[in-house]
């Protein structure tokens, strides 16, 4: 949970004043967490604080001109069984307010001016060991850090799945996607922001771009391209491989990699089948299995894998 700074700058040039209500402190019971924001302007809205009522009168108060923060006790105030009490911070933001954000942490005046020795201390923290602080309100400082994707995710593949995983995915801050297919024409008209779309003749041939803790997922229109990549992600480290098909290809593919020289215990690094079979086969059941077993995964370190077992 960060600041989204990249969300705010585009919200800002695309409406010009915005405002952002973001949940400062938490006391009990409550739909969202502190950093959870959410974007307001005159005709429309994005992100989500959680909880209908609050989320409707932070909008309302946003329009109306509120300003820094609210107390809210979501039970007696809004009706909501949560039973807890949040805090809201109002800020507006224009191209000039956007200006003077930093780029890794995002640390301002709600409630004083002075900046506190507490906060003094958690930003010198974050500068010399090069962790960022979590989201929290501090002696009157809010201090937020800035959204950065944490996971490296290539689809391969522009077909009916992979437009439904792009969908399902890239809302999420956390992930920075790759899309790659062979010509242009594959991808949709609009692509969601964060999502870079590389077309390539020879998609396998751009595999070793992948940085060693990318996760990948292939399903393309070729088998034989599917076998090509899945050789070629054997061939260096990754975080996580899945492959779309049946248990039948996969015995196939198994059988194929093998006598490409790959080992047993190399090539069971690929899963496959991926996702949640029981979901149907639509593409969008497909997606949202596969986004789920995506999701529920620990990524590993990058550089814990042999390349040489």
């Amino acid at each position: 949970m960060g600041f989204d700074l990249n969300a705010l700058r585009a919200a800002v040039a695309a409406h010009g004043r915005v405002s952002r209500v973001v949940i400062a402190s938490v006391r009990g019971s409550s739909p969202r967490e502190v950093g959870a924001a959410m974007l307001v302007w005159d005709a429309g809205q994005s992100g989500t604080i959680g909880g209908g009522a609050l989320e409707y009168e932070a909008a309302r108060r946003a329009r109306a001109g509120a300003k820094g923060l609210s107390n809210h006790a979501l039970g007696p105030e809004m009706g909501q069984c949560c039973g807890g009490a949040v805090v809201l911070l109002t800020e507006t933001f224009d191209a000039q307010a956007l200006d003077r954000l930093s780029d890794d942490v995002i640390a301002r005046p709600v409630a004083g001016a002075a900046m506190p020795l507490a906060v003094k201390r958690l930003l010198a923290a974050a500068r010399s060991q090069g962790r960022l602080p979590d989201p929290q309100l501090l002696d009157g400082w809010m201090i937020e850090p800035v959204a950065r994707p944490s996971r490296e995710l290539w689809i391969w593949g522009a077909g009916h799945v992979g437009r439904a995983l792009v969908q399902v995915l890239s809302p999420l801050p956390e992930m920075a996607i790759t899309w790659v297919d062979t010509a242009p024409e594959r991808f949709p008209a609009r692509i969601p922001e964060g999502v870079t779309v590389v077309p390539a003749a020879s998609p396998a041939d751009l595999v070793h771009h992948a940085p060693r803790n990318a996760e990948h997922l292939v399903l393309t229109f070729s088998h034989a391209l599917d076998l090509e990549l899945c050789h070629r992600l054997l061939g260096q480290d990754f975080a996580f491989a899945g492959l779309i098909g049946s248990a039948t290809k996969w015995a196939r593919f198994r059988s194929r990699l093998s006598a490409l020289g790959h080992k047993p215990e190399r090539i069971a690094r690929i899963t496959c089948p991926i996702g949640t079979p029981e979901l149907g086969k639509h593409p969008q059941m497909i997606a949202v299995g596969v986004a789920a077993q995506l999701l529920q995964r620990a990524v590993p370190v990058a550089g814990q894998e042999d390349l040489t077992a």
